[in-house]
């Protein structure tokens, strides 16, 4: 029987007037601070030229070189940040207006020879037909590039001696029955089946939240060690329409596989 592992690691911000956030691997905790900052997880020091873009604003900066950085961007609602920079895991998460008027601190992972970045880009999947009580829909960026992601990608020779995880760094727009009751969207009579992940074929997933930092562990007996490998995002589709296919409208972006 396939396993299915679904990991939805939600971020809930607090701030106060003499606290910033501080962001580490997609969990929340308070810290002292008074400018946003990129930092290395590991030893707390400050990472310089890391890029720091919001997609839906169109909007991308860099961190100095001790590793501050300013957003300077009209942020009303809840959106995406997202964090590169070579040598480590891109991380994104999401943040609102409360969160933005804080200083943030963001502490970003180094990566492994193992870990393969398959996309950073933000992509949208569904048909360009949606409700704008749908979850997130305010904060869709592009047009549709179908109902299905999929992409190629080289995994490492020793990948079966590690553990492997397809990660997803921020995904909106799911309005599934799940979604709708954790009230994620605002939709009344409707709502769709959730999307679905392969890898090399084989169902592994189903997401039914929106959130950042989704994990998937990639049973081994998929993994294609030193050969090319694929993994397929599909979106799901309305189940309450049944005159034609009404998929439902999803963006999600940083796809990575992360080895441990």
């Amino acid at each position: 029987m396939k396993q299915f592992f679904i990991l939805l690691i939600l971020l809930s911000f607090f701030c106060s007037s003499a606290y910033s956030a501080v962001m580490e691997g997609g969990v929340s905790k308070t810290g002292a601070g008074n400018v946003s900052r990129i930092i290395d997880r590991e030893t707390n020091d400050p990472v310089s030229g890391a890029k720091v873009s919001l997609p839906k604003q169109n909007f991308t900066t860099y961190t100095d070189g001790s590793g501050a950085f300013h957003l300077n961007a009209d942020i009303k609602n809840t959106t995406i940040l997202s964090v590169e920079k070579k040598g480590y895991r891109p991380f994104s998460f999401t943040i609102d207006e409360k969160t933005a008027s804080k200083p943030i601190i963001v502490g970003i992972e180094k990566s492994n020879v193992q870990d393969v970045i398959i996309a950073s880009d933000m992509f949208h999947l569904g048909d360009d037909n949606f409700s704008s009580n749908s979850a997130n829909s305010g904060e869709f960026r592009g047009k549709s590039i179908g109902p299905f992601y999929t992409k190629s990608f080289m995994i490492a020779a020793n990948a079966l001696a590690k553990t492997n995880y397809l990660v997803i760094g921020s995904i909106i727009g799911i309005d599934t029955f799940m979604a709708k009751t954790m009230k994620q969207n605002s939709i009344v009579h409707s709502f769709s089946s959730p999307p679905e992940v392969y890898f090399n074929g084989s169902k592994i997933a189903e997401i039914q939240l929106n959130g950042d930092g989704q994990r998937i562990k990639i049973p081994n007996n998929l993994l294609k060690p030193g050969q090319m490998n694929e993994i397929t995002i599909r979106t799901g589709r309305n189940l309450k329409q049944t005159a034609y296919i009404d998929y439902d409208d999803i963006e999600f972006m940083n796809i990575s596989i992360q080895s441990e």
